[in-house]
């Protein structure tokens, strides 16, 4: 299988500041336009999974691609919990939440967890595919640490987001 992992496209919080976390999210303008991008990048995928959030499903919508789409809830950002909606700055440092969950949410180890299982699930039922994944900055950290150079969680949360077009398992 290979596994190709997108970021959902910018949203309007992410313009503003904000960590969405479970909550829908929506595209901003440039977002709009960049998933039309990643659409015409990523035209030989036989098969998409995103994130259920609103931000990540409209991502797929936008990008024209007609192949299936799932959406799969273990593809979800952190639950920042009650931090969810709040200004970015409120979650640092985020690296503190490797092991341990935001104040009524989860901790990054929840999400590598869920990342782990939806990845178990995908690889058994497409191990001759081309795979997309389109979802979040908790499951791009996940995936690679558990499918790409296995870094420890907490480096790669340290690290923060580094965005590019795509990275490819």
């Amino acid at each position: 299988m290979k596994l190709i992992y997108e970021t959902h496209a910018t949203t309007v919080d992410n313009e503003r500041g904000i960590a969405t976390g479970w909550l829908p999210g929506e595209l901003s303008a440039a977002g709009r336009e960049q998933a039309r991008e990643l659409g015409e990048r990523r035209r030989d995928v036989d098969v998409v999974f995103s994130s259920d959030l609103r931000r990540a499903v409209q991502t797929v919508e936008l990008s024209g691609l007609t192949v299936p789409h799932f959406q799969d809830w273990r593809l979800r950002e952190c639950n920042y919990g009650e931090l969810n909606g709040a200004p970015r700055d409120a979650l640092e440092p985020r690296v503190e939440r490797v092991g341990t969950p935001f104040p009524g949410g989860q901790s990054y180890d929840d999400v590598l967890e869920l990342t782990r299982s939806f990845l178990a699930d995908v690889e058994r039922w497409y191990e001759d595919q081309v795979v997309l994944v389109v979802a979040h900055s908790a499951n791009r950290w996940s995936l690679e640490h558990l499918v790409g150079g296995r870094a420890p969680m907490e480096q790669l949360v340290a690290d923060g987001v580094n965005w590019q077009p795509g990275w490819e398992y």
